[in-house]
């Protein structure tokens, strides 16, 4: 349908025909009374031609969630069909779960799952986000919602789309995200609302409201969201941002909103200390970041052979990429701040912490490889040179070696780590304006695909999931050098892999001789 169209209607599959078609059998034959009205999600989606499976819908009546799917259940024996126990989803406040749902299936026609709910309004503590909920109208369920665009409802029995805040279908054909009540108001109530407000205008690219905007920046409701509202909950919502369809887009708007230190909470006393720019600096890199990938395609984000998905590929760069700015900030005992802000201002997985400290780390390592390669192989500019008295890599195969320490250390995670090396690459940070975004992005591009073509000639593609066998054991190491257990056969089992990358045909025979002429040098000296 036109969002704008004086009589909106909404035009239903054949599969919600028929969902919607048996609730309404159950109303007729069991002689309730009762108005179903989807709310919300679904009724957006839908007058913006999106498809939706999200299907909530609010009872009137005084009937609810859990006495409406019992009488469906009552239904579906009188007409002989089977029908799983619904579902009861308790009140978790938490959760922003604020009254006891019930779902159910209607398995003969669908595998859908729909939640029953009956409408509401909600009434807030000053010093708490956890509503007093009461049985409302249809009117006072509708402006009880987080945004005007989220308000909207479809009438199951007249068939009709109500907009009892009489300004939802208009702020969604404007492209406006806006409060139903006084934003400022919405917002001290339930703080959590101004990272939802911010998630639905980077999905849909929408503007936010002037006085929505206002109210996001007040200090009292930046100083309630970081003290009513849990930090999983905001971790959620960060992540719902990260995982959809332009994370850089919510990002700056948490910057602009100047949110950014409130949701991504630092620890006290970092080294080096946290400056007033650092949200901008870690915008700037996602943003670069987005833009490279973009540029590149979807290659980047390569699912390879183990379980990450493509999704969860570009979830995990955009992290790394807003974080790169400060990935190497420590707090007390040198513990590393990005760890911090996954672990303790987000509550997202150990794991998450661990592979983007992982790809930061990688990143370094690329960079000195970038360094190497533009500089025509002048190993001065590498900070860890692979070579030591015991072992001279031969010229032309310098970059085979520090490519494949970095591929063995990060793995399928490689391109990530490479993409988020070029944006701290100094040619291009050091231009001081001289170069135009589209300048940078281009150089950024360049160097990214020289480094991807060099490791594919390399043949260094999957040298992580072959491994490097070594072609001697830490017996034969202890056997030629004539040395007992210890860290030094860790240390010659460790130069013996850049042997390996540096002599990629080498034989057992060949790495032996090395070893023994090691020996023999090691006397000398």
């Amino acid at each position: 349908m036109a969002v704008g169209a004086q009589q909106p209607s909404i035009v239903l599959t054949e599969l919600e025909q028929r969902i919607f078609g048996r609730l309404l059998d159950v109303v007729h034959h069991r002689g309730l009374g009762t108005q179903l009205r989807v709310a919300g999600g679904w009724v957006r989606d839908k007058l913006l031609g999106k498809d939706s499976t999200d299907i909530d819908i609010a009872l009137d009546d005084n009937m609810t969630g859990v006495k409406f799917c019992g009488e469906i259940t009552k239904y579906y024996k009188v007409i002989g069909q089977e029908l799983e126990e619904p579902c009861i989803i308790p009140c978790n406040p938490g959760q922003s779960k604020h009254l006891e749902t019930a779902r159910i299936c209607l398995s003969d026609i669908s595998k859908i799952s729909i939640d029953f709910v009956n409408l509401r309004t909600e009434k807030y503590a000053e010093n708490s986000r956890i509503p007093t909920v009461e049985d409302g109208t249809p009117e006072e369920d509708a402006f009880r919602r987080d945004l005007t665009i989220n308000s909207l409802f479809y009438n199951i029995n007249t068939k009709s789309v109500e907009d009892l805040t009489r300004r939802g279908l208009e702020d969604l054909k404007a492209g406006l995200i806006v409060t139903p009540l006084p934003a400022k108001v919405t917002f001290l109530d339930d703080p959590l609302r101004v990272l939802r407000a911010i998630r639905f205008a980077a999905r849909f690219s929408f503007t936010l409201a002037e006085n929505l905007r206002e109210a996001a920046s007040d200090e009292k409701v930046k100083l309630n969201l970081g003290s009513k509202i849990s930090r999983e909950r905001i971790g959620q919502e960060v992540e719902h941002m990260m995982s959809d369809k332009y994370p850089v887009d919510a990002m700056c708007h948490i910057r602009d909103l100047g949110l950014f230190y409130v949701v991504f909470a630092f620890p006290e006393k970092t080294v080096p200390p946290v400056l007033n720019k650092h949200d901008w600096l870690c915008v700037s890199h996602i943003e670069a970041a987005w833009n490279l990938a973009q540029s590149i395609g979807c290659s980047v984000f390569r699912g390879g052979s183990g379980s990450m998905s493509q999704d969860e590929q570009r979830r995990l760069c955009m992290y790394s990429a807003l974080f790169t700015p400060v990935r190497n900030m420590v707090y007390t005992k040198k513990k590393e701040v990005v760890r911090y802000i996954i672990g303790n201002s987000l509550k997202l997985n150990g794991s998450d912490a661990e592979a983007i400290v992982r790809i930061h780390a990688a990143s370094d390592k690329f960079a000195d490889l970038i360094i190497f390669l533009e500089s025509n192989g002048n190993l001065e500019t590498v900070k860890e040179n692979p070579n030591d008295k015991y072992l001279e890599i031969p010229t032309d195969m310098v970059a085979r070696v520090l490519a494949g320490l970095t591929l063995l250390g990060i793995k399928d995670l490689w391109r990530l780590a490479l993409l988020i090396s070029t944006l701290s690459y100094p040619e291009v940070l050091s231009a001081n304006g001289s170069l135009s975004q589209q300048d940078k992005l281009n150089r950024r591009k360049e160097i990214y695909i020289r480094v991807e073509r060099l490791i594919t000639d390399l043949d260094l593609e999957g040298v992580w999931k072959i491994g490097i066998k070594p072609l001697l054991d830490g017996n034969d190491i202890m056997g030629v050098l004539d040395i007992g257990e210890g860290p030094l056969v860790k240390e010659w089992k460790e130069r013996l892999v850049k042997w390996q990358l540096a002599h990629p045909k080498g034989t057992a025979e060949e790495c032996h001789e090395w070893m023994k002429q090691s020996k023999l040098q090691k006397k000398e000296m």
